[in-house]
Parts: structure tokens; C-alpha cells; sequence
């Protein structure tokens, strides 16, 4: 008997059935559901709109220290889990393409939500590294954290698509709904509770961390509504089966996730984004008053590469980054970089001194190319001040 149509269709006696059965109120997508799929675009097309201006901007010193690269990454794959919802959370017909089950449950719905989950380990590992471990960021270590961040969520992946569909997720044909095993989503459960376990970890020791760096608030802000996620997607997974079925709660998991999924971004850059856009030269002031009263000047460390007579690469104890950091703000050259932004003046009115800042933060520089053929170490305080407020190395 081929019902499915019917059921996902329109209201049918074998909808009433199947509620029954279940005891449920079975509704299939409708108008509803169209709406609030494009609430949730929404959502994901102001933070979007939200990342662009931040990389426009990102010249902008309290931006440039946010890792963007990161929480861009971050971004983008709340965008595929939500696509992964589409389909898992029964807001489309599971017909043709929207019918493969595995594609969007696991390598779309699951895949993502667990590179959300490790992405943000890893920046908030990048803090710990650079403020704890004293150590580097670099590129390199980028790499390396996203090649296991790719590696361990792709095999989990890939051990779900080998098992039998009876054992992980099939298509309903009666139901016409995509059926995610009990096991399957305990798994995916346990799997998230430790990742944001180890986010909580990592937060504890980025409590203390300088000033001008610190994410405690924001931290914490993520945390919280992480865990309310969790706690509601746990609930609805484990007592709701057929929650697909149910209008009012398919659309309150797919807005928890989407809003939730911005928030997060938000929470990391979203405050630098406003100032920037609002405050732009009265917060960049404050926030290097308050890098400057950290007294980070004196751990941080420039080496100049062998041959490479364009800038200097590589910091040590520095904000993760860091090439891109100094790229923008030291030149080799005769004549000193110019900012097109003005400085402004602290609220003494007194001109403010950025020899306390690290190198790479400091907007009067002026670098003489050492008369050296081998690796040159320049350490933070050998610079001294010139006329027109500009410092030499």
C-alpha cells in the first residue's frame, strides 16, 4: 500500500492512523515549515553579512586578535548542519535527493554539528597555547588541528555509512521521514557531551588569561547556551522518536539549533564587529590601554627570517595569527608604514605611548633593515624613540 505520499502530503485518514499508533499529532510540512526555514536563513545570512564586515575590517586590532579564520570555519559549518536539518528535522519532503538518509543525516546533520562542536576545542585550544603553554599558534598548528578535526569526524562518519541502514538511518517509505536509530543517537550525544566537556576544561584555564585577549565572559555566555542545547536535544532525542512527525517540536529544534549556532558566533566576534562599526577609535584606544597595562611587551620576541626582505614572520608569544599581525604593521623599507586611521588621543589628552605595546601592535615604527646576512633576533625594548614619534630598531 503506498501511502507515503499521502502522509507527507496532505492531512490524511492515515496520518490520523499513524497518530494514533503513536500517539501523536502527526503534521506534515507545510507553510510553517517554509517559514521557518527561511527565519532561520535569515539568521544565518546577518551573521554572514556580519563575518564579511569583519574581514573588511580587518585591519581593526581587537577584530584582528579574534582568530577569524576560526570562527569563519565555525560559521560555515553551522550553515551545513543547518542544511542537515532540512532533512533530518522533516521540514522537506523526503522525496528524490532529500531522500537520501545518510547523506543528510550523517555526512551533513552529524558530520557538522561534531566539526562545530571540535572547531571550537581548537580555538579556544589556540588561546590556551599561546597564553598558557606559551607557545605558537602558527599556521602549521592550524593545519595540523584541522587535519584532526577532519580525519576523526570524517571516520566516525564513515563507520556510520558502512553499517547496515537497520542500524544507524533508513528512510521510512510510510512515514516518509528519515529514521535515526536509538543507538545512533546516544552515540551522537555522548560524542558532543565530551567535546563541550573538554570546551569546559579549556575555559577554566583561559580564565586568567591578559586582558586585552580575554574571552572569560564570552566563554562562559557560549558554554551556557551550549549546554541548554544540549540538555533539549537530549530530551527530544531520546523521549520524542518521532518528534519529525510533530509540528511544534521539529520547528522548536531547528530554530534552537540555528539560533543557538549564531549566538555562538556572535559571542566571539560580534562585540568587536559593533565597536568597530560604532566606537571604532574610543574602543581600539581602551582595548590597547588595556593590552598595554598587561605588560605582554617584554615576551614578545621577532625573528627575521633568512633572505626574506619583506617582514618579519614569525613571533613568538603571540596571539595566533601572528604573520598576519606583523605582516600588516612592520615593514622593511626606507620610509615608515603610514596608517590611514587616525590615533586618537586618550581622554588626558596626552599622546599615547605604544612602546608599551608588543611590536606588532604598535602603529610608529620604523625598522632599518639590519646589515646582517644571518638570522637576526630583535627582542621587544631595543627600540628607541625618534623624532616624530616613531620608534627604530
Amino acid at each position: 500500500m503506498s501511502s507515503g505520499p499521502l502522509l507527507r502530503g496532505t492531512p490524511s485518514g492515515m496520518e490520523q492512523l499513524i497518530g494514533i499508533e503513536l500517539g501523536i499529532t502527526v503534521s506534515p510540512p507545510d507553510k510553517d515549515d517554509t517559514v521557518t526555514i527561511a527565519v532561520c536563513a535569515s539568521l544565518f545570512g546577518l551573521t554572514g553579512i556580519m563575518l564579511v564586515y569583519a574581514w573588511c575590517n580587518y585591519s581593526y586590532r581587537p577584530i584582528r586578535a579574534k582568530n577569524l579564520v576560526w570562527t569563519t570555519l565555525i560559521y560555515v559549518s553551522t550553515v551545513l548542519w543547518f542544511v542537515g536539518n532540512l532533512a533530518t528535522n522533516g521540514h522537506v519532503r523526503n522525496v528524490g535527493a532529500w531522500g537520501n538518509c545518510k547523506l543528510w543525516v550523517i555526512w551533513f546533520r552529524i558530520l557538522f554539528c561534531f566539526v562545530f562542536a571540535s572547531m571550537t576545542v581548537v580555538r579556544f585550544y589556540a588561546l590556551d597555547r599561546v597564553f598558557n603553554q606559551r607557545k605558537p599558534f602558527t599556521t602549521w598548528s592550524g593545519l595540523v588541528a584541522g587535519a584532526i578535526v577532519i580525519v576523526l569526524n570524517v571516520a566516525y562518519c564513515l563507520v556510520n555509512q558502512l553499517i547496515s541502514d537497520n542500524l544507524t538511518v533508513k528512510f521510512e517509505p510510510l512515514l516518509q521521514i528519515c529514521n535515526v536509530t536509538m543507538a545512533v543517537r546516544i552515540s551522537a550525544l555522548a560524542t558532543q557531551w565530551v567535546l563541550w566537556a573538554g570546551v569546559s576544561l579549556l575555559i577554566f584555564r583561559l580564565r586568567n588569561i591578559q586582558s586585552g585577549f580575554n574571552e572569560l565572559f564570552e566563554s562562559i555566555g557560549i558554554f551556557v547556551v551550549i549546554v541548554a542545547l544540549l540538555i533539549e536535544s537530549t530530551v527530544v532525542y531520546v523521549h520524542f522518536k518521532y518528534y519529525v512527525l510533530q509540528k511544534r517540536m521539529r520547528i522548536q529544534k531547528t530554530v534552537m539549533d540555528a539560533a543557538v549556532a549564531n549566538l555562538v558566533v556572535w559571542l566571539f566576534v560580534g562585540h568587536a564587529v559593533l565597536m568597530c562599526m560604532f566606537r571604532r577609535h574610543s574602543y581600539e584606544q581602551r582595548w590597547l590601554d588595556r593590552l598595554a597595562r598587561d605588560g605582554p611587551a617584554s615576551s614578545y620576541v621577532l625573528k627575521q627570517e633568512p633572505g626574506n626582505r619583506e617582514s618579519y614572520s614569525k613571533m613568538n608569544d603571540n596571539t595566533f595569527g601572528s604573520t598576519d599581525m606583523i605582516n600588516s604593521t612592520l615593514r622593511i623599507s626606507g620610509e615608515p608604514r603610514h596608517d590611514s586611521s587616525p590615533w586618537p588621543a586618550p581622554s588626558s589628552g596626552v599622546r599615547y605611548d605604544d612602546s608599551l605595546l608588543p611590536v606588532a601592535m604598535r602603529r610608529q615604527i620604523h625598522i632599518h633593515e639590519p646589515a646582517l646576512s644571518s638570522p637576526t633576533t630583535l627582542r621587544a625594548g631595543l627600540a628607541e624613540p625618534v623624532a616624530g614619534g616613531r620608534h627604530v630598531l
